[in-house]
């Protein structure tokens, strides 16, 4: 970084509003975003990108979308106005997205083949088709991998106790994630999805809407890191926004466990340096790390584990290359996960 100073912005991905196969208008959405305290959102509607963008209400609203097949490689898109076919070869739908100035990541690509609910999993199918980005914990994915649905007492355990059902990131998406940026000497930039649909269940008595968007939106976020303030101007902060997400600008944080924000950083004799950066190595060289919340905390280099321990707090000297990310568990889940820092 030019300078030391980190200018921090949560958001929600991964979105969908009555457009597609959410309950929710966007003004309900928004509303729901400023209680959450979340500065920008990103609406994802299935096969939709009319959607209203804008500063609206305090909160920036930016419009992508999901292109879906029917029943596999679901696909976030940003950075373009473009409607793009779910019938179209995956591939070359990819390729498009890129020439038009978009990006996009990997939605949900490891659903459980093992669920004990009618939903049924919708994955990536071919690892080797590389996406721009991978979604690596989707809130409602998760939820429903885990749901069991064969009795009322499981569905109330479910619902009731909803959060022990979102433990962590689904190991191969982790493992997969690692894979592409060990082939890559570019970072492949990760994601949290909260997959928000706020679903309203109506055969009861009275309807029921089951996680709703402000419920959503305090779950899975992800925190940008950027350089200077996010501008008064949407085009720019729009711009400011999705380039953090496109370069891997961002903590991903489950803020079921904490609301304050972590500072994850590695520093040198030039300045400091966050998620998505590169640093040169030098004698001055250190990670820091500072929680909200003792936890269990694990440097990852280059996909495998370099450091490990118990705290709120880690102070560590780098004196090897490579491609350095964070993991930290909080009693057994999923809590804090960075991008790479490159140490070069």
């Amino acid at each position: 970084m030019a300078n030391n100073d980190i200018f921090k912005y949560c958001g929600a991905l991964h979105i969908h509003t009555n457009k597609s196969d959410g309950s929710g208008d966007l003004k309900e959405i928004i509303k729901s975003a400023k209680k959450a305290n979340l500065s920008w959102i990103v609406i994802t509607d299935h096969n939709y990108i009319d959607n209203v963008e804008g500063f609206i209400d305090g909160i920036y609203v930016i419009k992508g979308q999901e292109v879906s097949p029917k029943s596999e490689n679901h696909y976030l898109v940003m950075g373009t106005n473009k409607l793009y076919s779910p019938y179209d070869d995956l591939q070359s739908n990819i390729d498009k997205i890129r020439q038009d100035g978009g990006f996009g990541f990997a939605a949900h690509p490891d659903e459980s083949d093992k669920r004990r609910n009618n939903a049924k999993p919708i994955k990536w199918l071919d690892k080797n088709i590389t996406p721009d980005g991978i979604e690596i914990w989707n809130w409602f994915s998760a939820w429903a991998d885990n749901y069991d649905s064969r009795n009322f007492l499981n569905v109330v355990y479910s619902y009731l106790f909803r959060n022990k059902l979102v433990n962590k990131p689904n190991p191969e998406t982790i493992k997969w994630w690692d894979e592409l940026n060990n082939k890559s000497e570019k970072i492949v930039p990760a994601i949290f999805g909260v997959d928000a649909h706020a679903l309203l269940i109506k055969k009861y008595l009275l309807p029921v809407k089951i996680f709703p968007y402000e419920f959503c939106f305090k779950t899975l976020v992800n925190e940008i890191c950027l350089k200077e303030p996010l501008s008064k101007d949407f085009n720019k902060a729009k711009n400011q926004i999705l380039n953090a997400l496109k370069c891997a600008n961002n903590i991903m944080i489950n803020k079921q466990i904490s609301q304050k924000s972590p500072n994850i950083y590695i520093s040198n004799n030039e300045g400091v340096f966050t998620a998505g950066e590169k640093v040169k190595l030098d004698s001055n060289t250190y990670l820091n790390i500072s929680l909200p919340k003792s936890a269990k905390i694990f440097v990852i280099k280059d996909g495998l584990e370099y450091n490990n321990t118990v705290g709120n707090a880690l102070k560590i000297q780098l004196s090897i290359k490579g491609k350095y990310r964070i993991e930290i568990i909080y009693k057994d889940e999923g809590y804090i996960y960075t991008n790479p820092i490159v140490v070069e």
